[in-house]
Parts: C-alpha cells; sequence; structure tokens
C-alpha cells in the first residue's frame, strides 16, 4: 500500500517541477500564494491543514485530499482527529463526496503504513 502514496508524491513532485519550469509568471504565483496561505499566522499551520482537508473534501479533489492528508499526519494528527474533519466534510458536502472519503480513508490506510501510525 505505500506505493499509493510514493506514487502520489512522486508524480506530484515531477509534474510540479514540469509547471514551474515553463516560468509562467501566474502560475508561479498562484504555487507562492499556496505555500504562504498554509504559513503560521493568526491560525496555526495544524488548523489550515484541517481545513484544506475539509474543504478539499467538500471540493471533491482526491488529489487535494491525499496532500492534505500527508500533511495532516505529518503535523501530528490522530486518525480520529482526521476522521472527525472528514466527518464535518461529509456533512457540509452531503452524500456525493461519500466516494471521496473512501479514498480518503484508503489513503490515511496507505500513509499509515508507510510513516508508521501516530501514537
Amino acid at each position: 500500500m505505500n506505493d499509493l502514496v510514493d506514487e502520489f508524491d512522486a508524480y506530484r513532485a515531477k509534474m510540479n517541477d514540469k509547471i514551474l519550469k515553463d516560468n509562467n509568471k501566474v502560475l508561479k504565483r498562484i504555487f507562492n500564494l499556496d505555500t504562504n496561505s498554509f504559513a503560521e499566522g493568526a491560525l496555526d499551520k495544524k488548523t489550515k491543514e484541517l481545513l484544506g482537508l475539509v474543504a478539499s473534501l467538500v471540493l471533491r479533489c482526491d488529489d487535494c485530499v491525499k496532500y492534505h492528508l500527508e500533511s495532516s499526519y505529518k503535523s501530528g494528527f490522530s486518525k480520529e482527529q482526521v476522521v472527525e474533519a472528514l466527518s464535518i466534510g461529509t456533512l457540509v458536502g452531503g452524500t456525493i463526496v461519500i466516494p471521496h472519503l473512501r479514498r480518503a480513508y484508503e489513503y490515511w490506510d496507505a500513509i499509515e503504513d508507510k510513516f508508521g501510525q501516530n501514537e
């Protein structure tokens, strides 16, 4: 199951590099804005990760959900905390997000397999 995480991380890095090498000012600024938005501010980084995760689930962006799941894991969130955030996203997004919720659960398991379970 580690392959899911490794494949996603490798593809994301490869394609981000390819996009940024085109040196498009608008795209570079969007990437920069995204990075800076998740920096420490009035809200801490951990809170912003959960906000990103919930928004990504509601918007049904599987790649975004994967990214924020891994970031949430690395920020120290437990599965219980992440599932609670995902439950809010499912409530807000409605039953149409359930397929994305399934993939989120699968990906969280892959993250735990790769990095070891949070205590």
